[in-house]
């Protein structure tokens, strides 16, 4: 069975980017036109992990190959900033989830006595900030997922949290993290053995989940920014003057690329490393690099 495990929907709230946060949604998924995209795709099963939010569960509850999933935007210990996929949730649970997001400690452990399966996501991307050595160490022993592919991030990036992954025993998580319709069922977890969406699951658990599909790339991100723009008119033409913008996107994913390879770089040596050779963890655990 297949399942595209982080995937976004209009209800995952409005952009963060700087000036466009009043204007333009993160994404402008439908939460039906996404279940189809994702069926025609080849999932056998779907989820939504829309940013802190469940609204697309009224859509999409009526099917019974559906379970309801969330990205939770958490400040670790640290003070850093992380998404947190946790998968299979009930709308209570949500709702104590959100209530506690901004305590990484209370929130870990409802998850733990809820019997929740999370995940820490993109851990070697910047897309949320800053990173400590820390952090390294939470992902180590807080969470019994991560997320080894997403769609979205560079095959580098993939690569070094799958390594890591793989040396900790973590269970692998992938996903598209599609924002915008083309790159949906683009990336996905997979799990042979599993029949049903019990089974599915448990093999999450188990750690049988096999990461498949692509890594993301500066084109299609850059396409998928475009397609975003050209929803965001088609919702609100008010908004037509902001896409004289529209050349920039190449530059600025292009920016955004060359940060993802450099925070890659900095972290991949240095985490590794130190599982690797069994040294005493994260000697540099005051270092830092900034997003």
């Amino acid at each position: 069975m297949k399942c595209d495990m982080h995937v976004h929907t209009i209800h995952s709230g409005m952009c963060t980017v700087p000036g466009m946060r009043l204007i333009c949604r993160e994404s402008y998924n439908h939460p039906e036109a996404l279940y189809e995209k994702l069926k025609r795709q080849g999932m056998d099963i779907v989820t939504v992990t829309d940013h802190d939010s469940i609204d697309a569960v009224e859509a999409l509850r009526r099917h019974p190959d559906f379970f309801l999933s969330e990205e939770v935007t958490c400040r670790l210990p640290s003070g850093t900033e992380l998404h947190v996929g946790v998968y299979n949730i009930t709308e209570r649970q949500h709702i104590e989830i959100q209530r506690r997001r901004d305590d990484f400690l209370s929130l870990h452990a409802y998850l733990t006595e809820e019997d929740l399966l999370f995940s820490a996501n993109h851990v070697f991307s910047h897309l949320t900030g800053r990173r400590t050595a820390e952090d390294f160490e939470w992902f180590e022993h807080a969470f019994p997922a991560l997320e080894t592919r997403n769609g979205c991030m560079l095959a580098r990036t993939n690569k070094a949290a799958s390594q890591f992954a793989e040396l900790l025993g973590k269970a692998p998580i992938a996903g598209s993290d599609a924002h915008a319709g083309y790159s949906l069922g683009s990336c996905w977890t997979e799990i042979p053995e599993a029949r049903t969406k019990e089974e599915f699951l448990t093999g999450l658990r188990l750690g049988m989940g096999q990461a498949c599909g692509e890594s993301g790339s500066y084109w299609k991100l850059t396409r998928d920014v475009l397609w975003i723009g050209m929803r965001m008119v088609k919702e609100n033409p008010l908004t037509l003057p902001v896409t004289v913008l529209s050349p920039l996107a190449p530059v600025i994913t292009l920016i955004n690329y060359v940060m993802e390879a450099r925070f890659a770089r900095h972290w991949t040596p240095r985490v590794l490393a130190s599982r690797t050779q069994q040294i005493p963890a994260f000697a540099t655990a005051g270092e830092e690099v900034a997003a």
